[in-house]
């Protein structure tokens, strides 16, 4: 039988999507699942916060997912316009002259993420599962790198679990198309900038530079990471300073070695893994030899897949139970309540100026360093409100860059030497003219 597929020229409407639920959000927009009626099975779509992203960006994203398309990456079945059941009656919002809401209509994957996969077992994973997970990011990477595209965010929770474990590729908010097919690309021209941000424990040292232009070596450092959480099953770098993570990054250091086992391809992975990881871009390798090591790998060990899945699958399902107990609770409420979950993109939480301490709003600031720069477009506008605190030639250093993330890389630096009192000044700037972002 055929898969399901929809052009994008005809997006899919209300009409045809019921039981829409919340299971991710963050701070550029909401994921959710919703019944096809005429397919029968669940989706995932993915809608932008009203005023965060350009509704292009979207696009930009489906672009990359097509172009990226191979059984080791998320499927993208085609785009939504209408207007969801999550904020108020549909038929009032239309009535009204709202606006439609787009989106991206993906497949659903009922497992999760390998993030929430780490959250739930809280040990490592078994073995086989390892080796088939590590070639299996290998895979998808080397495609997306075969078609000229980078990732730029590769980490757990973008890697999603189909109902065997097995990993798609996710989450190309932050896919570009790489350097040398850029001219070519269909991206528009503010997007031709090269720029990525990712989450800063998964990013390679060169990329904390304010002059960076990612290539392929930024997604290949990543995987190195990656590996390590593969590995291990736990998170890079317990301290969530971004500033000691980023110094000690950049200073050469790297995750302690995960503790050896006697498995076959056990030193295989992890001299991967430090060979991705290396601190000179040049040396760490693409990922069309990288699938060599995997390859053989998971070939030793494919005979033990079946009992991995199973054991996982046992271990599922005592957490599922209580998970759908608390779920079912609201079921048929007329509208969705956004609620937390283990698939919750990890960006900034909105919290009231009012309750925030000086110590909380430089707290803030350090943590969420990453995605402050990648979504704050107001830069010069919160200089203005900051005064003296910034100085006349780093002011003057921002107003000449090309794009508000290289004016955000620079007023970082600014912070950073004028300390907690300034850091705190500009959480209130930000409060006023990004409310979105706290």
């Amino acid at each position: 039988m055929a898969l399901p597929s929809q052009k994008p020229n005809e997006p899919l409407g209300d009409e045809i999507l019921q039981d829409w639920e919340n299971i991710g959000s963050g701070g550029f927009g909401d994921v959710y699942k919703a019944r096809h009626k005429d397919w029968g099975f669940d989706v995932a779509i993915k809608l932008l916060h009203r005023g965060v992203c350009p509704s292009a960006s979207l696009w930009i994203e489906a672009e990359v997912m097509t172009r990226a398309s191979c059984d080791c990456v998320l499927r993208l079945y085609g785009t939504y316009k209408g207007f969801p059941p999550i904020e108020g009656d549909p038929v009032q919002r239309r009535r009204g002259g709202e606006p439609m809401q787009e989106g991206l209509v993906m497949a659903f994957m009922e497992r999760g993420s390998l993030q929430s996969l780490f959250d739930k077992l809280h040990d490592p994973l078994l073995w086989p599962l390892v080796c088939r997970l590590a070639h299996q990011v290998a895979v998808g990477m080397n495609f997306l790198h075969q078609q000229d595209l980078m990732h730029g965010d590769l980490k757990p929770c973008n890697v999603l679990l189909d109902d065997h474990f097995n990993a798609k590729l996710a989450d190309f908010g932050l896919s570009r198309v790489s350097t040398s097919c850029m001219s070519t690309s269909c991206m528009p021209t503010e997007e031709k900038t090269g720029y990525l941000q990712g989450t800063y424990k998964y990013m390679p040292p060169e990329a904390f530079d304010s002059s960076y232009h990612p290539v392929r070596a930024f997604d290949i450092y990543s995987y190195g990471i990656l590996l390590w959480s593969i590995l291990s099953g736990k998170e890079p770098y317990p301290c969530n300073n971004p500033e000691l993570v980023i110094e000690s990054v950049r200073g050469g250091q790297r995750p302690p070695t995960p503790k050896k086992i006697d498995k076959e391809g056990w030193n295989e992975l992890v001299n991967l893994m430090e060979q991705c990881w290396d601190n000179d871009p040049s040396k760490r390798p693409k990922f069309k030899d990288s699938l060599e090591t995997t390859e053989a790998v998971f070939s030793q060990n494919r005979d033990g897949i079946p009992d991995a899945v199973c054991q996982v699958e046992k271990a599922f399902r005592g957490v599922a139970t209580t998970s759908n107990q608390l779920s079912t609770r609201g079921k048929k409420k007329p509208f969705i309540e956004r609620t937390e979950s283990n698939d919750e993109i990890r960006d900034p939480i909105k919290v009231s100026t009012r309750e925030m301490s000086c110590p909380d709003k430089v707290k803030f600031v350090d943590e969420y360093r990453p995605n402050l720069i990648r979504n704050v477009t107001k830069v010069m506008e919160i200089t203005d409100l900051l005064g003296e605190m910034v100085h006349d030639e780093a002011r003057a250093s921002m107003a000449a860059a090309e794009t508000s993330y290289i004016r955000m890389r620079k007023l970082y630096s600014s912070l950073h030497s004028g300390g907690d009192k300034v850091k705190a000044a500009f959480y209130d700037a930000l409060a006023q003219l990004h409310p979105e972002l706290v």
